[in-house]
């Protein structure tokens, strides 16, 4: 049994894991992103330095047998920012980079979330145009369109950290309570308005009617308006109750969610344009995302959007005889070089049960080696219909693919 908040993945839950990676995958690459990667365990003080200290308590972490404080990954940002910062200057900018990590958070388990789930993470390294915000939170969108999810699905909620920023500092708030403040517009969908409205004190009522009747912001106007240009502007939405409680945000922030309301984010993200140097790292403005698989899953078998498919063969070889079994595996041996899926059995086994082993596989093709294998032939006939042609084996691919063939009764003639 897995540990609690993990998983495992059975080939029919691999494949619907890979579907969903080969998606991301695809349109990452689509928008001009290069993958990258890092290891999943790191040193401590990575994570700290940006969270800190308070994040230990969500780790899995530990002395290796150096005496080095250790974690597993509860996200990327942090092992990204090590990467840009060791060699920015090999790189011509802006960056645009994604990976697939799976990542660890010693959390509760609820619906949604577990204590390790794989995430795609697209980020734009130094740019800090309006121009770069378009394109990322473009690409969320075409990310989940390519699921065949529509704007009646999910939507972007869009805000602007600059804008509470100005608020504050226009209002007067104290340096030392504007964490505390955002965290309170964070959770305010979570919590009863009274204790929102105590922790925001006397600006509560102007809070409350902007998180109601929303507010100005020319940064927004330029984003929804760059999505307007695409043809995107209905998976958005304006919504200042989004501010991610994380610090280190600076600028457009969003969080993707389902139309519903019945799962957690699916995706989320924003500019953090002083992180990197907060990290010790390079001067560089910066924005990503991150989306993970968990979610998402749910969302798609709700919706019965599998997409995820186990690779059926496309030859199995079956062995008449076992006296032919050295011909039977030079063909198997052929064929797999050619880049074919190709199956055979494994142990002596009756011709009538190779063959139902070559449906239940699904087999495009089906090749019976025999005694003609001796004179370099072999029986071929395709999986949906009977007829059989007798080939030579090192001309095997002349008779493919199925075009070439004709019908069935001709087909039980030989060659």
């Amino acid at each position: 049994m897995a540990l609690p908040g993990f998983r495992d993945f059975y080939p029919d839950d691999c494949a619907f894991r890979n579907a969903i990676f080969a998606k991301w995958r695809d349109v990452a690459q689509r928008y001009g992103f290069v993958e990258y990667d890092g290891p999943p365990l790191e040193p401590l003080d990575l994570f700290t330095k940006k969270s800190g200290e308070e994040i230990v308590t969500q780790l899995y972490y530990f002395k290796d047998k150096g005496d080095r404080d250790v974690a597993l990954r509860p996200e990327m940002t942090p092992t990204l920012a090590r990467l840009v910062t060791a060699r920015h200057k090999d790189y011509k900018k802006p960056l645009k980079w994604f990976s697939i990590p799976q990542v660890f958070r010693y959390e509760r388990q609820q619906k949604g979330r577990l204590r390790e789930h794989y995430q795609l993470n697209c980020d734009i390294i130094g740019e800090a145009g309006l121009e770069a915000d378009i394109e990322l939170i473009a690409l969320v969108i075409d990310v989940l369109r390519t699921f065949g999810l529509t704007e009646k699905d999910f939507v972007v909620r869009l805000s602007d950290r600059v804008f509470w920023s100005d608020f504050m500092e226009r209002h007067g708030v104290p340096e030392e309570q504007r964490y505390a403040f955002i965290q309170a517009i964070d959770k305010s969908e979570r919590e009863p308005r009274e204790k929102t409205a105590e922790k925001l004190g006397p600006l509560a009522d102007e809070v409350f009617s902007i998180l109601d009747q929303g507010g100005a912001s020319e940064r927004l106007d330029t984003v929804e308006t760059g999505l307007r240009h695409r043809g995107l502007h209905d998976y958005v939405k304006r919504d200042f109750t989004v501010v991610r409680g994380l610090a280190y945000y600076t600028g457009v922030v969003f969080e993707v969610f389902d139309r519903t309301g019945e799962f957690r984010a699916i995706a989320g993200g924003g500019r953090y344009d002083t992180l990197l140097k907060n990290l010790g790292g390079v001067d560089l403005p910066a924005l990503g995302f991150g989306m993970g698989d968990v979610v998402l899953g749910e969302i798609l078998k709700k919706q019965s959007k599998d997409h995820s498919e186990i690779r059926t063969a496309d030859f199995y070889v079956a062995i008449a005889d076992e006296l032919y079994r050295p011909q039977a595996m030079a063909l198997v041996q052929k064929l797999r070089d050619h880049d074919d899926w190709t199956d055979y059995p494994i142990k002596p086994m009756k011709l009538g049960k190779q063959l139902e082993a070559a449906t239940e596989r699904q087999a495009s093709y089906i090749c019976i080696v025999g005694p003609e294998s001796l004179e370099g032939k072999v029986q071929l006939r395709m999986a949906s219909y009977k007829g059989i042609k007798v080939v030579p084996i090192d001309r095997i691919f002349d008779y493919l693919p199925i075009e070439n063939w004709t019908s069935p009764e001709a087909d039980a003639s030989t060659s």
